[in-house]
């Protein structure tokens, strides 16, 4: 009987892609997957550091298996990601989560047969995490969630540096990854049948700083452009301050990139994103915004928007409600500041009080849900393009997928339809989702 593996993953798409490494490395050694926990010989818990509330759930996960270790004493246990780069998580498995086998990093996925056969061998608790980028095998298969789309990575870690950010602490320096090896694992991407690409990095629109040849981010789209078989490539995440005309126009241009941008943008006030170390202004934002709307007449822009952050005033404030509603973003990823051990903001002074934080927040929602609305009534009776995904979890007879600009689109169909283009005619436009019909 074959042994059993689950991984429970927590974070961003680079998480996920990197539980596709780690499902493609199990299963290479004999593990087949199950939901099932108690059914598991080998659980993996990939970790995310960018919010306490994530890092909370991972203790609280582990603390719940102990008695599923007494059962079983051969399970092993492993707890990997971004939380795992902190040495103060670490000390805290270490000592509290004694029955956690393997530790390790983001950059060494690749040693995981090692450092399995290593607790084999002393049937202690291995602890590797690498600090450079460098040493990440780029070569690494996956198995991927759908077969239709994939991740693909295009540079690791991260050289921002803001102040709330715990990211390049845990991912490391900016690397970019070689663009011959990129189009290569497309390219067999594209013979396996995947339709869609999403371009994986902390900031993709930095691609290329650290190569040894002249060669941006606008050279890669139009290089995977001409992939055939691909039939949309997505990207993210951008960061606007490197966001240029060049990669502007390669959107416009190219017809396989996507009408879609995530522009994290974080607060309207230029007080507090100087404070956060973002290196634009709001200015810079809204004439990026104008721009890229003006190239792009049907793109869907997604932003990041994080609400108390330290110091900010009633006035911060309601620049971010007056950027928001200039801006009118698609949808939005908003969040409540919260302290970060290891990062500059934990430090600063004025922190701003949680009923402040909350009022404020719902006003933001109150501000942007029906911005999202009318966003979304503009594809009323409109018929889009809709790449299948995957059956509703409410509801069997339907069917949801997304259009070009990252619309999710719900209609009646049948499973057949999955991983296959199809046109919809949009009948229900509602603040987050579009409701159709077959045409």
């Amino acid at each position: 009987m074959k042994k059993k593996y689950t991984i429970v993953t927590y974070g961003c798409q680079m998480n996920e892609h990197d539980s596709e490494k780690i499902s493609w490395i199990l299963e290479n050694l004999g593990y087949e997957w199950t939901e099932n926990k108690e059914d598991s010989d080998f659980i993996v818990y990939n970790t995310c550091l960018v919010r306490e509330n994530a890092e909370l759930k991972v203790y609280g996960q582990l603390g719940a298996l102990k008695d599923l270790k007494r059962k079983n004493p051969d399970l092993i246990l492993a707890v990997c990601g971004c939380m795992m780069q902190r040495e103060e998580a670490r000390r805290v498995i270490l000592d509290k989560y004694r029955h956690v086998d393997i530790i390790f990093g983001t950059n060494n996925i690749h040693k995981l047969p090692l450092l399995i056969d290593r607790h084999k061998q002393t049937n202690e608790t291995v602890v590797d995490i690498v600090e450079d980028t460098r040493d990440i095998d780029d070569n690494i298969e996956a198995n991927r969630k759908y077969g239709f789309k994939a991740f693909v990575n295009i540079m690791y870690g991260c050289n921002n540096f803001c102040t709330y950010c715990i990211v390049p602490y845990t991912r490391g320096r900016e690397r970019s990854r070689e663009p011959e090896s990129i189009i290569k694992e497309i390219e067999k991407l594209a013979e396996e049948g995947y339709k869609e690409i999403m371009l994986l990095g902390q900031n993709v629109n930095s691609y290329g700083k650290t190569l040894n040849i002249e060669y941006t981010f606008a050279d890669l789209l139009r290089d995977i452009n001409k992939i055939q078989g691909i039939k949309r490539i997505r990207f993210m995440t951008s960061h606007p301050k490197d966001l240029s005309d060049e990669l502007i126009y390669a959107m416009a241009s190219l017809d396989k990139v996507c009408e879609q941008l995530h522009l994290p943008v974080q607060s309207g006030s230029n007080r507090i994103l100087k404070a956060m170390n973002r290196k634009y202004t709001r200015e810079d934002y809204l004439l990026l915004i104008e721009k890229i709307k003006k190239a792009i007449p049907d793109i869907s822009i997604s932003t990041d928007i994080i609400v108390g952050f330290p110091g900010e005033t009633e006035e911060d404030f309601l620049d971010t409600l007056d950027l928001v509603k200039k801006a009118r973003f698609d949808s939005a990823f908003t969040f409540l500041y919260s302290i970060r051990e290891g990062t500059k903001a934990a430090q600063m002074e004025n922190q701003v009080p949680d009923d402040i934080k909350h009022e404020r927040f719902q006003r933001l929602l109150d501000t942007i849900y029906p911005i999202f609305y009318e966003e979304n009534l503009k594809y009323l009776n409109k018929t889009v393009e809709v790449l299948v995904e995957e059956v509703s979890k409410n509801n069997d007879e339907v069917l949801s997928g997304r259009t070009r600009t990252g619309k999710l689109v719900h209609f009646k169909g049948s499973k057949d339809l999955i991983g296959k283009f199809v046109n919809v005619k949009i009948t229900t436009p509602k603040t987050f989702t579009l409701e159709g019909h077959l045409i």
